[in-house]
C-alpha cells in the first residue's frame, strides 16, 4: 500500500510545466497509484527501476513498499528535483539518461533480474519495448502504462481488429497480461487518449524460432503489405515450397496467422 505521504502529492506542483517533446503526463490519482503498487508486489530483495518517474507521483509509494529504487529520468529538470525529493532513502538512485539507448543490463545484480515499472511516454512505448525486450535474460517483469491502444494490440488474438505486427513479436518474447483501464483524468495534463496498465513477463515462445531476425524479417515483411496474400506480401521472401512445408495457405493474409505459424514460415528460411 502506499504511503499516505506521497499519496497525495500534487503531480504538477512547484512551477514544473509537462513538456510535449518528452511525452509528460504526469500521473496524479491515488487510487490508480496504489493499485499499481498491489499489482507489481516489489518484494524486499528485488532489483526495481522505475522508467520516467517525472514528479514522482509513483516513486513515493514504490519506495514506501519496496526499500532499493532505481529511477531513469531523461528531462534535466526533474533529475535534481526526484533527488531532493527522495535522496533521503539510502536504498534510492536517479541516473539522467534515456531509456532507449540506456543498457539495462548494468542494473542487474549478479544472479538477480530486473524489476521495471513505468508511466511511459506514448510517442516511444513501442520502440522503448522492443528495446527493453532485447534485455530478457536481465528481466523478470515489467508492468507499464501505456496508451490503451498500444495495450490492445500487445494482447490482441490473431484475426481481430488490433492485432498485427507487435502482437506477433511480443508474443514471441514475452507473456502479455492486461491488467486494467486508467482513464485520462488521472494524469496532469490529461492525455487525448485512454491508458491501460500492461504487465510483461519475458520468456522464450512456447514454440521455435530458430533464428531470431528470419522471424521478425518475415512479421516485418508480410505486415508491410498486410492488404495482400501472404504470397503477394512475401514474393522475394517464401517461395511456394516454403508455404506447403510450413502448412500455410499462402492465399491467407498476414492478420490470420498466429505466431507459431509465423515462427514455422520463417525456420524453413534459416
Amino acid at each position: 500500500m502506499a504511503d499516505p505521504t506521497y499519496r497525495h502529492r500534487p503531480a504538477a506542483t512547484d512551477g514544473h510545466v509537462a513538456r510535449k517533446r518528452f511525452g509528460q503526463h504526469f500521473l496524479h490519482d491515488s487510487a490508480v497509484i496504489d493499485r499499481i503498487v498491489r499489482v507489481i508486489q516489489p518484494g524486499p530483495g528485488d532489483p526495481l527501476v522505475e522508467i520516467g518517474p517525472g514528479l514522482g507521483a509513483l516513486t513515493g509509494p514504490l519506495l514506501a513498499a519496496h526499500p532499493h529504487l532505481t529511477v531513469i529520468e531523461l528531462d534535466r529538470e526533474l533529475v535534481p528535483r526526484l533527488a531532493d525529493t527522495f535522496g533521503h532513502h539510502p536504498g534510492f538512485r536517479v541516473v539522467q539518461a534515456d531509456a532507449l539507448a540506456f543498457d539495462f543490463g548494468t542494473l542487474a545484480p549478479a544472479g538477480q533480474k530486473l524489476r521495471v515499472v513505468g508511466n511511459l511516454p506514448y510517442n516511444i512505448s513501442t520502440p522503448l519495448l522492443f528495446h527493453l525486450l532485447g534485455f530478457a535474460d536481465r528481466i523478470a517483469d515489467m508492468h507499464f502504462m501505456l496508451q490503451k491502444e498500444v495495450v490492445e494490440r500487445i494482447c490482441a488474438d490473431p484475426d481481430t481488429e488490433h492485432y498485427g505486427r507487435l502482437s506477433i513479436s511480443v508474443a514471441a518474447r514475452a507473456e502479455a497480461s492486461w491488467l486494467f483501464d486508467v482513464g485520462a483524468g488521472a494524469f496532469t495534463p490529461p492525455p487525448r487518449v485512454e491508458s491501460a496498465v500492461v504487465r510483461l513477463r519475458p520468456r522464450p515462445p512456447p514454440f521455435e524460432i530458430k533464428d531470431q531476425e528470419t522471424f521478425d524479417r518475415v512479421v516485418r515483411e508480410a505486415f508491410n503489405h498486410r492488404r495482400k496474400t501472404l504470397g503477394n506480401a512475401l514474393k522475394g521472401v517464401c517461395e511456394r515450397g516454403h508455404f506447403v512445408a510450413a502448412g500455410i495457405d499462402p492465399m491467407r493474409r498476414a492478420e490470420t496467422l498466429s505466431a507459431e505459424e509465423f515462427a514455422r514460415l520463417a525456420n524453413g528460411l534459416y
